[in-house]
């Protein structure tokens, strides 16, 4: 079966280059120059690998990044970049890309590249694997079952995206504009209400005394914070 490859690049010239040369390779090539399209295809669309570019219009690929890894962990993502410091490298791959390649590039190592990571895909996690537990509460981010202190029920898309936001930032502060951004897009843009109606139901789901909360702390003026241990 074909390899399907989204191609999020906002220079022309740049972009019709990648698509030509991965069309080459025989790979299927979906492109856009816009973050927010992106994204879109992301949850409409399969794919096995996605170029990024950074800086883009409407979305920037740190964002989208994060995005996509809310909901897929096993995508292979390639920033392609002209943001080059060391800083801007360990900022994309701690958010979860898999290679960081700076402009000006080789068209060759970039095809290298993208070769040896379809070749490796990551496969998925097992259900077991995708469990994550915090004092007697767990929650599968596969199956989206959880166990609280009320006992087993099924928890949305939303609460669940929203539960991995805040524990793949644990200990940091994470403020409703990036809850907003990252779980509802700029498409949808709900009020900041929304997130606190949301985060009062994962308290009640999975705190003992939710006016107290242990795990799901409220940041004075800009966030939440989860803490565990």
């Amino acid at each position: 079966m074909q390899k399907r490859v989204l191609l999020v690049e906002d220079e022309p010239s740049i972009r019709q280059s990648i698509r030509i040369n991965l069309e080459i390779e025989e790979l299927e090539v979906v492109e856009t120059d816009r973050g927010d399209v992106a994204l879109q295809y992301v949850q409409e669309q399969p794919f096995d690998l996605i170029i990024l570019d950074i800086m883009l219009p409407e979305m920037d690929g740190y964002t989208i990044c994060q995005s996509i890894r809310l909901e897929q962990e096993h995508v292979p993502i390639i920033f392609v970049t002209a943001k080059d410091t060391s800083a801007d490298r360990i900022q994309g791959l701690r958010l979860g890309a898999d290679d960081y390649l700076t402009k000006p590039f080789h068209l060759e190592e970039l095809l290298l590249r993208v070769r040896n990571l379809l070749k490796r895909s990551r496969v998925p996690l097992d259900t077991q694997s995708s469990v994550y537990h915090f004092g007697e509460n767990q929650i599968n981010f596969v199956t989206y079952e959880a166990k609280g202190h009320h006992g087993n029920f099924t928890l949305t898309k939303k609460e669940v995206q929203l539960m991995k936001l805040l524990i793949d930032h644990k200990d940091r502060v994470v403020s409703r504009q990036q809850m907003l951004q990252l779980v509802w897009g700029y498409d949808v843009f709900p009020s900041t209400r929304t997130i606190d109606n949301f985060i009062l139901a994962l308290r009640k789901y999975f705190e003992e005394d939710p006016k107290n909360p242990k795990f799901i702390r409220s940041v004075r003026g800009v966030g939440y914070k989860f803490v565990n241990g």
